[in-house]
């Protein structure tokens, strides 16, 4: 079982002067629970090499099982260096894909056309995608086999706007997934703020926000038909 892993290049909050990046939560917990059910983990991004981390995921406050169990993993850190160029991937190569979010993603990957045809072959290869938090920003411009957007009628979740509000990022993002997603016809719907959510429709998976990386990994092995034996030795 092949997974890849498509992480962020883009490390400006906008005009704010502040760094963003990838979520280092929603890279860690998916990680771990992929490794933990045996598979073969690639890491790739719109420019290789090591990826922007968002200083805010590695704050003291924000440390979970997970990040830290990564920080002391010296093959894990030496993947995240050395990430694989996106534009090199052979999607013939992976059985699913895998989005961890972090701002980011709204600014590179929601326009990479290079993203946007792998999330449209993967769904016509009948390979699984899961997107977490503001990762489901990569689907902006997805379209479906029939043209239209992928997420047209498909239930889906994402970040919610009070979240955004939350971290006083409204005015600063390009787009609020939550109200793109429900622009593209997506049946959006969402949990409490900061709780575990996570939706499945058909081969796409999506998570509302950090808490939610793990379970949505969890979702993505099941949908590749993993023992549960296998997807049960992952953290929740």
């Amino acid at each position: 079982m092949k997974i890849l892993m498509v992480l962020t290049s883009h490390d400006k909050l906008g005009e704010t002067g502040e760094k963003t990046g990838f979520w280092l939560e929603e890279l860690a917990a998916p990680y771990y629970v992929f490794k933990a059910a045996g598979a073969d983990i690639t890491l790739a991004s719109p420019l290789a090499g090591q990826p922007p981390l968002d200083p805010k995921s590695d704050a003291a406050d924000a440390q979970t099982d997970d990040t830290r169990r990564f920080h002391a993993d010296a093959e894990a850190k030496a993947a995240l260096a050395a990430t694989h160029k996106l534009s090199d991937i052979d999607l013939a190569a992976y059985d699913a894909v895998f989005y961890p979010g972090g701002h980011g993603p709204l600014w590179d990957l929601a326009e990479d056309p290079i993203s946007i045809r792998l999330i449209e072959s993967a769904i016509t290869s009948a390979k699984p995608v899961a997107v977490v938090c503001h990762a489901p920003g990569a689907l902006r411009h997805v379209k479906g086999p029939d043209g239209g957007a992928l997420i047209r009628g498909k239930s889906v979740t994402g970040f919610t706007n009070t979240e955004e509000a939350a971290v006083g990022l409204t005015d600063v993002v390009p787009f609020l997934v939550e109200d793109m997603l429900k622009q593209n016809g997506g049946n959006y719907s969402k949990g409490p703020d900061w709780s575990v959510h996570v939706v499945t429709d058909g081969l796409l998976i999506t998570g509302q926000n950090p808490a939610s990386s793990g379970p949505a990994a969890k979702a993505l092995l099941e949908a590749l038909g993993a023992p549960r034996a296998d997807i049960s030795r992952g953290r929740p």
